[in-house]
C-alpha cells in the first residue's frame, strides 16, 4: 500500500488543535469547556475529508480509525472496571507511605495498564493526602503511575501494546527495559520524597499529628477483578478484527451494570473524564495523520537512527503527538531500515534491538511530559479537578514540573544507557 504524501499545509489543523488544548483551559476556560468537542471534531473532519476526497487514501483513514478504536477500547474498559473498585482509606499518609504507594502503583501499572492503575488508585491517593494535597501529588502520580511505571509489559502502556500487536514478544520489554525502569522510578521517587517531605514539614503540627494515625484499608467491588482478568486476557486475542475490542467493551459493560451504585458513588464515578479523552484523542489521532505520514515519507532523510537520536527525537514527539502513534511511526522506520516485514520482525530484533529499546523507553517515559502525551494524564487531571484540587495549567505543568523533574531524569537515562 503506497504511503500518502500530504501537503505540508495540512499539518496546520494538528498544530491548531495542540495550540487550543494548550491555551484554551488557561485563556478562556469556560468557552473551552463548552466548545472543545466542536473544535476537535471540526478539525478532524477537515483532515479526514482531505484524505478521503483529496488523496483517496481510504485505507489510511480506516487504519487510523482501527488504531483509535483499539486505543479507546482498552483505556475505556480499564477506566470503567477500575471505577467499580473502591479502596477506602482511613488515616493519612506520611512521605514514606506515599513513596511506597507510588512504587506499588508503578508495579501495578504493568498488570492493569497505566490507565487501569491510574483510575484504580488516583482517588485513594487523593484521599490519603486530603489534608495537604497539592499539585505535586497529582503531577508525580501522573509521572510514575500513569506513565513511567508501565514500561515492563505490553499491557502497561499503549505504545508497547502496539509493538506486541506488530510481533514483539510479550516478555521482550521486561527483559530489555527493566534497568531503565529501575533507574527512572528510583530517581522520581527520590525527588518526590524530598518535595513531599518539605510539604509535610510545612503543614501545621495538628495536621502532621493526623498523618501519623494508623491507616486502614478496605476494598469494595472486588467482583470487578474478574472483569479486569477478562480484559487482560482479551489482549492476547488475535482473531477477527475488533473481536478483542468487543470482548473488552463487553466486560466493561457487564462491570458497570453489576457494580453496586454505592460503589460508583463512593468513587464519584462518571463518564466525563473518559468522554473528554475520547473526544480530544479522536481529534488528535486524525489531525496528526499528515504529521505522521510526513515523517514516514522523509524517513530516508533521517540518516542512520542511533539509539540516542531515537531516544530524544521519539521522546520529544511523544510529549506532544501522543506516545502510541509516535512509537508506531518509529517502529515502522526501524522495520524498514532492518529489512523486517509485517510477518517477520526477526531482523529488527536482531539488528535494531537497542533502537527499539530506545523508542520503547522514550515513548513511555516522555509521555509524562505533557497532559496530551498519554491518555491517563488527562483523566487524572479531570478527576483531581472534579474534587476541587489545584492542578497546573498546560504550560504550568511543563515549566514547574516536567522541566525541573522529568528532564533531569531523562538526561541521566541518556547518559547511562543511550549516549553511545
Amino acid at each position: 500500500m503506497e504511503l500518502p504524501v500530504p501537503n505540508p499545509w495540512m499539518l496546520l489543523p494538528f498544530v491548531a488543535l495542540l495550540a487550543m488544548i494548550a491555551t484554551g483551559p488557561v485563556l478562556f476556560p469556560n468557552l473551552w469547556a463548552k466548545h472543545y468537542p466542536k473544535a476537535a471534531l471540526v478539525l478532524a473532519v477537515v483532515v479526514a475529508l482531505y484524505y478521503l476526497l483529496g488523496l483517496e487514501a481510504y485505507h489510511r483513514v480506516f487504519e487510523t480509525a482501527h488504531e483509535y478504536v483499539s486505543f479507546i477500547a482498552i483505556i475505556g474498559a480499564l477506566y470503567v472496571v477500575s471505577g467499580g473498585i473502591h479502596i477506602r482509606v482511613k488515616g493519612e499518609a506520611t512521605p514514606w507511605v506515599n513513596v511506597l504507594f507510588l512504587l506499588t502503583g508503578a508495579i501495578i501499572s504493568n498488570v492493569l495498564g497505566t490507565t487501569g492503575a491510574s483510575m484504580l488508585l488516583i482517588r485513594p491517593w487523593l484521599r490519603m493526602n486530603k489534608y495537604r494535597v497539592t499539585a505535586h501529588h497529582v503531577v508525580f502520580f501522573i509521572f510514575i503511575v500513569s506513565n513511567v511505571g508501565g514500561c515492563l509489559t505490553p499491557i502497561g502502556d499503549p505504545p508497547l501494546f502496539l509493538g506486541y500487536l506488530e510481533g514483539v514478544p510479550f516478555f521482550w520489554v521486561l527483559q530489555q527495559c527493566w534497568p531503565m525502569w529501575l533507574v527512572a522510578n528510583g530517581i522520581l521517587l527520590t525527588m518526590f520524597f524530598v518535595v513531599d517531605s518539605l510539604n509535610y514539614h510545612r503543614a501545621p503540627k495538628t495536621v502532621r499529628d493526623k498523618l501519623t494515625h494508623h491507616e486502614e484499608w478496605r476494598f469494595d467491588g472486588m467482583i470487578n477483578l474478574v472483569f479486569l482478568a477478562i480484559i487482560l486476557a482479551a489482549v492476547f486475542i488475535k482473531g477477527p478484527m475488533f473481536l478483542r475490542e468487543i470482548v473488552m467493551l463487553g466486560a466493561a459493560s457487564a462491570s458497570y451494570f453489576i457494580t453496586r451504585k454505592s460503589v460508583h458513588e463512593s468513587n464519584d464515578f462518571n463518564f466525563h473524564p473518559i468522554m473528554e479523552v475520547a473526544i480530544l484523542f479522536i481529534g488528535i489521532f486524525i489531525t496528526m495523520m499528515p504529521a505522521m505520514d510526513w515523517l514516514k515519507s522523509h524517513a530516508g532523510q533521517l540518516g542512520d537512527l542511533t539509539p540516542a537520536l531515537v531516544y530524544w527525537s521519539g521522546g520529544a514527539l511523544s510529549s506532544v503527538l501522543d506516545n502510541a502513534p509516535t512509537y508506531y511511526v518509529f517502529f515502522g522506520i526501524l522495520q524498514a531500515k532492518s529489512g523486517a516485514t509485517a510477518h517477520d520482525i526477526t531482523p529488527l530484533l536482531q539488528t535494531r534491538s537497542f533502537e527499539l529499546v530506545a523508542i520503547s523507553v522514550a515513548a513511555v517515559f516522555f509521555g509524562a511530559n505533557t497532559y496530551i502525551g498519554n491518555g491517563p494524564n488527562f483523566m487524572v487531571k479531570a478527576i483531581a479537578q472534579q474534587q476541587k484540587i489545584h492542578t497546573p495549567s498546560f504550560f504550568g505543568y511543563i515549566l514547574k514540573f516536567s522541566l525541573p523533574f522529568m528532564l533531569p531524569m531523562l538526561f541521566v537515562l541518556w547518559l547511562i544507557f543511550f549516549r553511545h
